[in-house]
C-alpha cells in the first residue's frame, strides 16, 4: 500500500478558481458520465427524474427504509457461489496484503510516542453521511455511502475534527472564547471509493492521524505549536520504528501570499533540528498542492533515501471547525501517515 495523507479538490466554487484546465475537465466529464448513466436508468426504469424524486420526495427515514428492503430482496436472491466470487473478485472486500503483526508493532510505536497533550481514541467504522464532502470537502463519491444514512469511514481526520468540534463546543459553552486545546489521535482503516489506476494502490489502508484544536492566538501562535507537536511526534515515532539511520526531509509551507520565513525557521524548524540528529529540516515555498485545503501552514515528511524521496506524512491547518461551529476563530490542524507505506517500504 502506497497511501500517503493527501489533501482532496477544494469544493465546487474554489474548484472553478484554482484548478487547471486538465483537472477541471477531468472532473467535468467525470460528472457527465454519471449524468448518463443515470439518465439511462431513468429511461429503463420508465420512472423521468428516479433520483430527484428518492432525493427531494423522501425524508432520509423513508428512503432508509426503501432501501433496507430493496437491499433484503436482492440478498435472499443471492447463492454462496456469487458471495465466493464477489469475495474473489471485489476490491473493497480483499483482505490486506501486510501481516497485521507487522502493523500492530508501528502502532505500539506510534501511540507509546504520543506527546501527552493527545487523547488517543477508537473510531466507529462509520460516521455521518457527508462527512467527508461536507466537512473536508471531497466528492462524496469517494466515500462508501450506506443505506443508514451513514458512510465508511474514508478519511480519519475528518471524523476526529467532528470530534474536536464537539469537544470544543462544550468548552465554548462553559468558558466563551475558551484558549482551551484539544489533541486527538487515531489509527483506524479507512476505505476509498474512488478507482485507482496504480494497482499499488488498494481500496483500504491502515490511517495513523492527528487532529489538534483550539482557538486563534494571532501570529499563528496556536498553528506553529500545533505543527510542532505533529511534526515531533512523527519524527520520534519514525526514528524508533525504522531507526536512526534513514535520514528524513521535513518540509513546510505557507498557502498565504505573503509569508514569514524568519518566523517558521526561529518557531519551528529550528527547534526540531536541535531536537532530532539525521533530519533536514527546509522552506517549501514552491508547493502548489493543497492550496485551497489547507488555509495557511502546511507540512511533508519525506524518508530522503540516496536515490529517491518517499513521502510518509501530510498535515496542516484547515477551517473545518471554523465551519462547524461557525465560528472564524476556530483553529484546527491535522495530519496523517499512511501505515502500510511505513510498514512495508523499509523492511
Amino acid at each position: 500500500m502506497t497511501y500517503v495523507h493527501r489533501p482532496h479538490l477544494p469544493p465546487p466554487t474554489i474548484q472553478r478558481r484554482r484548478l487547471t484546465r486538465h483537472s477541471h475537465n477531468r472532473v467535468w466529464k467525470k460528472a457527465t458520465r454519471m449524468n448518463r448513466i443515470l439518465e439511462r436508468i431513468e429511461r429503463e426504469a420508465g420512472v423521468p427524474g428516479l433520483a430527484t424524486i428518492l432525493v427531494e420526495r423522501l425524508d432520509s427515514t423513508d428512503l432508509q427504509s426503501l432501501l433496507l428492503q430493496v437491499y433484503r430482496m436482492r440478498s435472499q436472491q443471492r447463492q454462496p457461489s456469487a458471495v465466493l466470487a464477489d469475495y474473489q473478485t471485489n476490491r473493497f472486500v480483499r483482505p490486506a496484503s501486510l501481516s497485521p503483526v507487522r502493523l500492530l508493532e508501528w502502532e505500539r510505536v506510534a501511540f507509546s510516542n504520543l506527546p501527552p497533550e493527545f487523547e488517543p481514541i477508537e473510531l466507529s467504522p462509520v460516521c455521518p453521511l457527508g462527512t467527508c464532502s461536507a466537512v473536508a470537502p471531497v466528492d462524496q463519491n469517494w466515500s462508501v455511502s450506506t443505506i443508514r444514512n451513514t458512510e465508511v469511514v474514508s478519511d480519519s481526520t475528518n471524523v476526529l475534527a467532528l470530534e474536536c468540534a464537539v469537544r470544543r463546543r462544550e468548552q465554548l459553552r462553559v468558558q466563551p472564547k475558551s484558549p482551551g486545546a484539544v489533541h486527538l489521535a487515531a489509527s483506524h482503516r479507512v476505505v476509498r471509493g474512488q478507482h485507482y489506476d496504480n494497482p499499488n494502490l488498494v481500496a483500504h489502508f491502515s490511517l495513523f492521524a492527528l487532529c489538534s484544536a483550539g482557538r486563534d492566538k494571532r501570529a499563528l501562535q496556536f498553528e506553529i505549536k500545533s505543527l510542532a507537536l505533529h511534526v515531533s511526534f512523527y519524527v520520534r515515532s519514525l526514528q524508533a520504528f525504522l531507526g536512526g539511520n534513514v535520514p528524513l526531509r521535513i518540509s513546510v509551507s505557507d498557502m498565504r501570499p505573503q509569508t514569514d520565513a524568519s518566523i517558521l525557521e526561529s518557531r519551528l524548524l529550528s527547534p526540531i533540528r536541535k531536537q532530532f540528529a539525521n533530519v533536514t529540516c527546509v522552506i517549501d515555498s514552491q508547493r502548489t498542492r493543497g492550496r485551497g485545503y489547507y488555509t495557511d501552514l502546511c507540512f511533508n515528511i519525506h524518508a530522503a533515501l540516496p536515490d529517491r524521496l518517499i513521502e510518509l506524512v501530510d498535515g496542516g491547518s484547515v477551517d473545518w471547525t471554523q465551519r462547524l461551529l461557525s465560528d472564524s476563530k476556530e483553529r484546527l490542524v491535522i495530519s496523517g501517515i499512511g501505515s502500510e507505506r511505513v510498514c512495508t517500504k523499509f523492511n
